[in-house]
């Protein structure tokens, strides 16, 4: 027999979910590139289908960099975009498949994925989201704060900061030390059986 994981304190549970928020405003407090790549050592290691890893994440830090975002943005997303320390494009590789002889070594599974354009569409959109989900929670396990937003041109972001990589835009995500007066009260959320079914 296995002996089972130890559940999470009340603490950590805490700063992953219950306790943590979206943040619309931001402290004047950098973001190291050294705590960056921190945070893909640990998303890296979530779960994918067949290990296939299709999220790409681009991390806007510099004045330069959010100046050729700024046009992108909606009204609503500007200015906590424009004073985060990080703004993360989540991404996703279309070619992703491409990489699955190093991470997926164990079998040829290039076919998979090749003979279907919708199969490797739907596998890395899908997986490219959890990737990003995976993303905030690591953020949040290193003491960051985010704040996940859709309200942007997709097809500016892509032209401004992907096409070279062939990748696609999925969502943004502001990274820093959140300023708590700028949250807005906690927002209800459904009951089990409105969202929940066991069978």
């Amino acid at each position: 027999m296995f002996d089972s994981k130890p559940s999470l304190d009340k603490t950590a549970i805490s700063q992953l979910f219950t306790q943590a928020r979206s943040q619309n405003g931001w402290r004047r407090q950098r973001v190291s590139d050294e705590t960056l790549h921190a945070l893909w050592d640990i998303l890296k290691f979530g779960p994918t289908s067949a290990n296939c890893s299709p999220g790409r994440f681009v991390f806007i830090t510099s004045d330069a960099a959010k100046q050729k975002l700024r046009p992108a943005l909606s009204g609503g997303n500007l200015d906590k975009t424009m004073s985060a320390p990080v703004c993360a494009i989540i991404a996703w590789d279309p070619a992703f498949y491409d990489k699955l002889p190093v991470l997926f070594p164990h079998t040829d599974a290039r076919p998979w994925f090749t003979g279907s354009e919708s199969v490797a569409h739907e596998t890395a959109f899908r997986n490219g989201t959890l990737m990003g989900g995976y993303l905030m929670l690591a953020a949040r396990a290193l003491g960051l704060d985010v704040g996940p937003m859709s309200g942007f041109d997709v097809g500016m972001v892509e032209e401004a900061f992907l096409v070279e990589r062939g990748w696609k835009a999925n969502f943004l995500c502001n990274i820093g030390y959140g300023d708590p007066e700028k949250l807005f009260d906690r927002l209800p959320r459904l009951r089990f059986d409105e969202a929940c079914a066991i069978l």
